[in-house]
């Protein structure tokens, strides 16, 4: 069947597939081999998962759809693409590109009424529902769909670092609250080690709005020694003045230190700011775990692997600015894509300092 042409700008580059091989699983069992690369077919599952088309809809250049979605199926049953997305943290936080001050929160998405009549019953299906693990990573029982005001909605509680990346993600239903996620949240975070050692599961700090400002959450972080930068709520102050000298002391809060939590929202509006802002806005698929977690998860992949290396690719013969200027704005091609770069050059001339990075084709 005859397809539309097909922009391919976003395919993965011989420079991030040669970081992705080595960690995609190897075939064991034999037999006639694919007629399609991994490489297409996972080109193929990321242009799906941009675009929000059907599956029947991916372009024949990807392979044949069912190939596609096959391999999708395939590895989130089995877990590959968490497994992915570990190993890329390990190796971001081993070149310390991940930072260990973490923020809390969570959005909304509305479901499409087609989201609704998954069975309730895993038992009765052909195939498990699939998934990682219980809890935070299996498929919820309630499949992450419930009624709030804005009608059919799921919630997706997510922890980010300073550098915009996703630490752990949790969905549940529309109508729950943030603050009993807050724990399951930051108990997900684990990054492993490339060498010797225990996966690191510990935030030096964690920032939150008065949604997660309760007695149980500070508790949880002080047996933990987790710092926390998590405002009180005006109830809560008003409380301990009318209990007088029994109320106790405040809770320590810096309202400078608390500007550094727009990174859980710059972490969540990246995906959503993503053309077609459909896909993760409107939840369609009848189970979160084949649609939500998944696709922020392919999303962050291949933000992480351009993002990480754009300054590295960045020729930065052609930044040549005086030191101490104020901060300056070029157009140039790296990372694969054109963007605008916004930048200084620190006084001592060592350093560059970059505030902004744009894309723009």
């Amino acid at each position: 069947m005859a397809t539309l042409a097909v922009t391919r700008r976003f395919d993965l580059t011989d420079e991030q597939w040669a970081r992705l091989a080595p960690l995609l699983p190897v075939a064991t069992k034999p037999g006639r081999p694919s007629k399609w690369t991994k490489r297409q077919l996972i080109d193929g599952i990321r242009w799906r998962v941009r675009v929000g088309a059907p599956w029947r809809d991916v372009p024949d250049c990807y392979g044949s759809w069912q190939a596609v979605y096959s391999l999708f199926r395939r590895w989130q049953r089995a877990g590959v693409w968490q497994r992915i997305v570990t190993a890329l943290r390990a190796r971001a936080d081993a070149v310390g590109l991940i930072g260990w001050e973490v923020s809390v929160d969570s959005t909304v998405a509305r479901a499409h009424q087609h989201a609704a009549g998954a069975r309730t019953r895993p038992d009765e299906q052909k195939e498990s529902p699939g998934g990682v693990g219980d809890g935070a990573g299996g498929e919820p029982a309630d499949h992450a769909l419930g009624r709030s005001r804005g009608g059919l909605t799921t919630k997706i509680h997510l922890a980010c670092e300073q550098g915009q990346k996703v630490m752990s993600l949790l969905v549940t239903a529309g109508q729950r609250g943030d603050s009993p996620q807050f724990q399951a949240v930051l108990e997900a975070i684990s990054v492993p080690r490339l060498g010797a050692g225990r996966p690191r599961t510990r935030p030096d700090r964690v920032r939150a709005d008065k949604a997660y400002s309760s007695r149980a959450n500070r508790a949880y972080l002080r047996r933990r020694g987790i710092g926390c930068t998590i405002p009180p709520k005006a109830d809560q102050i008003r409380h301990r003045k009318n209990r007088g000298t029994r109320g106790g002391r405040p809770p320590e809060f810096c309202a400078i230190d608390y500007r550094r939590r727009h990174a859980v929202e710059c972490g969540i509006n990246q995906p959503a700011q993503t053309p077609p802002r459909r896909r993760y806005a409107i939840r369609q698929a009848r189970r979160p775990l084949r649609s939500h977690p998944p696709s922020r998860h392919h999303q962050r992949l291949a933000a992480d692997l351009t993002l990480s290396h754009a300054l590295v690719d960045a020729p930065w013969d052609v930044y040549i600015a005086a030191p101490g200027d104020a901060p300056t704005l070029r157009e140039t091609t790296f990372g694969g894509g054109r963007g605008l770069l916004s930048f200084r050059v620190d006084d001592d001339a060592e350093m560059i300092h970059v505030f902004a990075i744009t894309w723009i084709g």
